[in-house]
């Protein structure tokens, strides 16, 4: 999923452009960056897919609540493993030889939901899906920028960061409403959307033979494997965990949207599987607008903009379940989906600042890993109190009035440690 949540990392080091490129190449770097734009899509679509079908499963089924957020929890876990095991290594051995091998894991996933639809093969299906989520993001982020850079060489590299942006939220947003509409309208409600998405994947992965590579050949010699290491910043590290914990509050929201609201929707009669499914592209929707939007407001005004509005639809969200009013639930969820984009790219944006140069990648592991956690804890923690016996309802207010204690500690800690240029 959100993976990287929608994942606004910072391009890995690029390579450096030829000095004067020829046409040929030109035109190569042009196709290759619309091609890589396009798995990218794919790929996070396919990561979101099958939100608005976790009801259907379990009314097929006959599983708990609990039962969903483990499956859920499930993509965290290997996006998270993927990250900091694979989700850089495309600095050496090549972006191309990174996004087929990832795209091709997508590819596995989607057989594996098709063959083996019952709960077992359905976590399994999500971890394969994080693997591949985790070793996709930051390296098509990384390789549509250097495409950018050789394609249109007089152009600013802002271009290729809002395709990027638009390509990872997009396809977040696209991937509920495509297998919503399918589970609504076609027979096969389980299976149809899966096929679409594995014949999309595997075109995606004959594509991407096709696209230069950019990383340097000698840079693919003699260079040691590590894992990604987590580096906080020794200087101003109070606001450097305050923006970590804002990243925890805005992917629990992004994670309920993508687990739970479906199973919520569906215990106030919203049954039908494109109500889920829009509840879900709403909220990445609006994150992907808000991004594109404000994305050059500096990282501390978007902190500004992005806690009260995150607060606000959480506000409103959670009085939608109260009185069990499914616009006020999706409106809340609309307004907290934009507020959290800004508020995920001030967050990426203030760690990156606080870092040395040396330890930027390092840092913003540090805030992914924090979000990872809370892309999984709380949804798993709302599971686990419908086990026991609270209603969802009960349940999700109380998810509700633990973000905006999270926020309201948040905002307080910003506002006593303010930025150093501020």
């Amino acid at each position: 999923m959100v993976s990287q949540v929608i994942d606004v990392r910072p391009a890995v080091s690029a390579a450096a452009p030829p000095p004067v490129p020829s046409t040929p190449s030109i035109v190569r770097h042009r196709a290759g960056f619309w091609i890589v734009a396009f798995a990218f899509v794919v790929a996070m679509a396919f990561s979101t897919a099958p939100t608005p079908l976790w009801t259907l499963y379990r009314q097929r089924d006959h599983f708990s609540t609990t039962m969903v957020t483990v499956a859920f929890a499930a993509y965290a876990v290997g996006v998270v493993v993927s990250l900091f095991l694979a989700g850089h290594v495309s600095d050496w051995l090549g972006r191309r030889r990174v996004l087929v091998p990832a795209i091709l894991l997508e590819v596995v996933a989607a057989v594996v939901f098709l063959l083996w639809p019952d709960l077992p093969g359905l976590v399994l299906a999500r971890v394969i899906t994080g693997f591949g989520i985790g070793m996709i993001t930051a390296t098509a982020t990384a390789h549509l920028a250097e495409l950018h850079a050789v394609a249109r060489p007089d152009a600013p590299p802002l271009r290729a960061g809002l395709v990027a942006t638009a390509a990872n939220l997009g396809g977040l947003a696209i991937g509920p409403l495509v297998a919503g509409l399918l589970a609504q309208h076609v027979d096969g409600k389980l299976t149809v959307p899966y096929l679409l998405f594995l014949v999309l994947l595997v075109g995606s992965a004959i594509g991407l033979f096709l696209v230069p590579e950019t990383v340097p050949a000698d840079r693919k010699d003699g260079q040691p494997y590590r894992p990604q290491r987590i580096a906080v910043p020794a200087t101003e590290r109070i606001r450097y965990f305050a923006v970590a914990g804002a990243a925890f509050g805005l992917f629990a929201i992004l994670g309920l949207f993508t687990s739970l609201a479906p199973s919520f929707l569906a215990g106030i009669g919203q049954t039908s599987p494109v109500v889920a499914g829009l509840a879900a592209f709403g909220v990445f929707g609006a994150a992907t607008v808000a991004q594109l939007l404000l994305g050059r407001v500096a990282p501390a005004r978007q902190l500004t903009i992005g806690i009260p509005a995150t607060t606000l639809g959480v506000v409103v969200l959670a009085a939608g379940v109260l009185l069990s009013s499914p616009a006020g639930f999706l409106a809340g969820g609309l307004i907290a989906g934009g507020g959290a984009g800004v508020l995920l790219k001030g967050s990426l944006g203030t760690a990156a600042m606080l870092a040395p140069s040396h330890a930027r990648g390092e840092a913003i592991a540090g805030v992914f890993l924090t979000a990872y956690v809370g892309l999984a804890l709380p949804v798993l923690g709302i599971g686990v109190a419908t086990r026991l016996g609270v209603p969802l309802p009960t349940s999700l207010v109380g998810f509700a009035a633990l973000v905006l204690a999270m926020m309201a500690v948040v905002a307080a800690t910003l506002r006593r440690h303010p930025a150093a240029t501020a």
